[in-house]
């Protein structure tokens, strides 16, 4: 049994430590004015903290003895951000560990975790339009595939401007512009990217025998997050010898049609009487995760064939160009708009095409028309003789 000096000592540790706990809600609370106002995170944005609390096994003996037990909840967000700053409490130690989940930072690029774009045991596409994974966990374990999704909403999908013209056989340019910097705000705080279930009535496919797209079965949930570990664990328990889960990411809000429209008229400009196409595809669109190959490819094509495959595609990350369509009122940009964006691309694209280019539109390109002038100014182009 402890003795009471040791009991008066335990006493006295804690009553200094919610003493200096006290005095620095009432602080912060000062600061603030006595309010503060606390934004909500979008399933898929990562948040600047976490909610769990890391272990606490690896405090010294003597620390963790007397450190400050586990709490449920703090009383105020200005005992919270006191719990933070106080050593060896769990809110703190969740902070530390916050703070370790970083990634590397490329100068000139978005700020996301490039790395998620090809995770283990996934193989990209030929076309760069997917992943796909055969890993036997994650068709197997619901909670594996919760945190695939999560993890994978935090990046986003790739959309480009693919401009070209042929007379006949003869491709005489074909250029691409990168669109993906339009949809990621420097701000993490500011990004408009959200995941959302497939709902009620909607057409998708929802697994079982169907090889169409169905309203049902349906998944009764408050909200996305549940409703996304309903349909992981439905995708699980589904008995299909062959069944594959489908994560999708998603542009929205873009005017496509009036970028198209300026990009025709620059070309004409030139003088072109070649076909023109003007086309967005989007790469790095889909995650894939299908049941793994039972025997080998050839058993797996024909338990498909006979059996047909179960497909879930009911969870999307959309990320936003803007708030609304275009013409909307009160459309806010992720990024700028689509004038802002053509008025700073525009001469980088007329000099790559009026130059007959097969490749990408880049930032040099921007730079040489901002510091050199390349592009301006340029209107009929000699594309030669006619032919088809």
């Amino acid at each position: 049994m402890a003795s009471s000096s040791s009991a008066s000592g335990e006493k006295a540790r804690i009553a200094e430590h919610y003493s200096k706990v006290d005095a620095a809600a009432a602080q912060d609370q000062s600061s603030m004015g006595g309010s503060r106002v606390r934004s909500e995170s979008l399933i898929g944005v990562e948040s600047d903290t976490d909610d769990e609390h890391p272990p606490r096994a690896g405090l010294p003996a003597e620390t963790a003895e007397h450190a400050p037990p586990l709490y449920s909840g703090p009383a105020s967000p200005a005992h919270e951000s006191a719990l933070q700053r106080q050593p060896g409490s769990a809110a703190n130690e969740a902070a530390v560990a916050a703070q370790r989940k970083v990634y590397p930072r490329y100068p000139g690029l978005p700020y996301i975790d490039y790395r998620l774009y090809s995770p283990p045991l996934f193989d990209l596409s030929p076309d760069k339009t997917a992943i796909k994974s055969l890993a036997p966990y994650l068709s197997a374990t619901a909670s594996a595939l919760v945190n695939l999704i999560h993890t994978q909403a935090t990046i986003p999908p790739k959309p480009l401007i693919h401009i070209q013209g042929n007379r006949g056989s003869n491709i005489d340019f074909s250029v691409k512009a990168n669109l993906m910097p339009l949809l990621i705000s420097e701000d993490p705080r500011r990004r408009m990217n959200y995941v959302r279930c497939v709902g009620r009535g909607e057409l998708a496919m929802r697994g079982g025998n169907s090889s169409k797209p169905s309203a049902f079965p349906e998944i009764e949930s408050s909200d996305a997050s549940s409703a996304i570990e309903a349909w992981c664990r439905r995708f699980v328990e589904d008995p299909a010898s062959v069944k594959s889960f489908v994560f999708e990411r998603q542009v929205a809000n873009m005017d496509i049609g009036w970028l198209e429209g300026q990009i025709r008229s620059l070309v004409a400009k030139t003088g072109y009487k070649g076909v023109v196409q003007v086309t967005f595809p989007v790469t790095h669109a889909r995650v894939i995760v299908q049941s793994p190959d039972k025997v080998n490819k050839f058993f797996t094509s024909v338990a498909t064939l006979f059996t047909g495959k179960s497909t879930y595609e009911v969870v999307k990350a959309v990320w936003p160009f803007a708030t609304h369509r275009s013409g909307d009122p009160g459309r806010k940009f992720a990024v700028q708009s689509e004038e802002l964006w053509w008025k700073e691309w525009r001469d980088p694209i007329c000099y790559a095409i009026s130059t007959k280019r097969s490749g990408w539109v880049t930032n040099e390109d921007k730079l040489e028309a901002l510091m050199e002038g390349v592009g301006k100014g340029i209107t009929v182009v000699d594309w030669g003789s006619d032919f088809s």
